[in-house]
């Protein structure tokens, strides 16, 4: 199993990704959202604009991540409605350098998913096209020594990095690499990985039982709250008599990824989050003594109209912000969940880590909710699997030591 984190190297996973787009912190959130949409895990860099046009990628200049999440929490709190989304990023980004390094194409595995386990989200990788990969004997993290001495947020390093990539024959091109693409090469190698693909994530301990959780009576901003920064997500739950709790939906970057943020601002603001997570019936069959209408102004989302028509506020949707429509009213939540977009993905405790795995990159998810196998109540949640617990289950008895090598 070890031989598939050492003798592969970062620039194996750099092959036909695109160059960085730069998002700078002085762009409007509405570029932001844009960024997002065709963004992985629903996030995206923030950096400081260049020095000079010509200037490349680096480490240095990221200031931190913005997601989805982060942009519809702004906007219900500025409750102003659109108009929200003509801030700039720079005043709702919170700064953090460490989730992204710029590291060598000539990284092994190992030591770049090591990262990743320690919050690392992004890498900033040199890429050029006639990148071919090398073997883990030419590899600059070779018995671990560029982990040891070189520091790639300094200059002298970045220096270093430069000028020993411009010896290999690499342009000044960059790519991002994201957790979601290491995590896509993984399920590439499940063979190799044997037999830990095969084993439940209950013997492998990937299951976290720390989650984060709001009843769903709860104002939906106070989830808001709560949200760790990893996974990003709020489980929205229901407790029954003996203390469990029933997950009934999530409040997350993921769930948000390509949402309608000035509406979905509106529902984070007024909404419970049970209400929040199933959504307002499309054919307003859901009571608006519970799901009021928002009052008109020049801060409300209006629908187009034609000529001779009065502006009509648009009624929160569950459509508007990415979920299915529920036919079903607010009250009625908790006996019957509809079972549409709206549901968390969930897996049993009893799942494989190979089937975790696929789950996620087929939903494209930073998370799955997992529930009680022998319980008889369906879904019972007993924690939450995320990036960080499936690389620790995917490297078990691997070690970054150069002894295990």
């Amino acid at each position: 199993m070890a031989a598939v984190f050492f003798h592969h190297v970062v620039g194996d996973l750099t092959v036909g990704k695109p160059e960085v787009a730069e998002l700078h912190d002085t762009d409007t959130l509405d570029d932001a959202a844009r960024a997002i949409a065709s963004s992985p895990e629903g996030a995206v860099p923030v950096w400081r604009p260049r020095a000079t046009p010509d200037d490349p990628p680096s480490g240095a200049r990221f200031i931190g991540m913005i997601s989805a999440l982060d942009i519809a929490a702004f906007v219900a709190a500025a409750g102003v409605g659109d108009r929200a989304m003509r801030a700039v990023v720079g005043e709702v980004v919170q700064p953090n350098s460490g989730l992204l390094r710029e590291i060598d194409p000539g990284t092994r595995l190992i030591d770049a998913l090591e990262l990743m386990r320690h919050g690392v989200k992004r890498f900033l990788v040199r890429k050029s096209g006639s990148w071919k990969g090398i073997t883990k004997r030419f590899s600059v993290l070779y018995n671990g020594k560029w982990l040891k001495n070189v520091d790639s947020t300094s200059p002298n390093a970045a220096s270093s990095s430069r000028q020993l990539s411009s010896s290999m024959g690499f342009a000044d091109k960059f790519c991002c690499l994201s957790r979601e693409d290491v995590l896509r090469f993984l399920i590439g190698c499940l063979g190799a990985l044997a037999p830990i693909p095969l084993t439940q994530i209950s013997s492998l301990g990937a299951i976290n039982p720390h989650y984060s959780y709001v009843e769903a009576s709860a104002p939906a901003m106070e989830a808001i709250q709560k949200i760790p920064q990893d996974p990003c997500a709020v489980a929205v739950v229901e407790t029954m008599p003996d203390g469990t709790r029933k997950i009934l939906g999530d409040i997350s970057t993921y769930k948000l990824w390509k949402c309608d943020y000035v509406s979905a601002a509106w529902a984070l603001a007024n909404l419970s989050a049970g209400q929040f997570v199933i959504g307002a019936d499309e054919n307003g069959s859901m009571s608006m003594s519970v799901l009021p209408e928002p009052p008109v102004s020049p801060s409300s989302p209006v629908e187009e109209i034609s000529p001779g028509r009065s502006p009509r506020v648009k009624k929160f949707s569950s459509r508007s912000i990415g979920f299915q429509a529920n036919q079903m009213s607010a009250w009625r939540m908790r006996s019957s969940f509809h079972r549409g977009r709206s549901t968390p993905l969930t897996c049993k405790s009893s799942s494989t880590l190979a089937a975790v795995m696929a789950q996620m990159l087929s939903h494209r998810a930073t998370h799955v909710w997992v529930t009680d196998v022998e319980s008889e109540e369906d879904g019972l949640l007993v924690g939450v699997v995320g990036y960080t617990e499936i690389f620790n289950a995917a490297t078990r008895g691997a070690c970054p030591s150069p002894t295990t090598s």
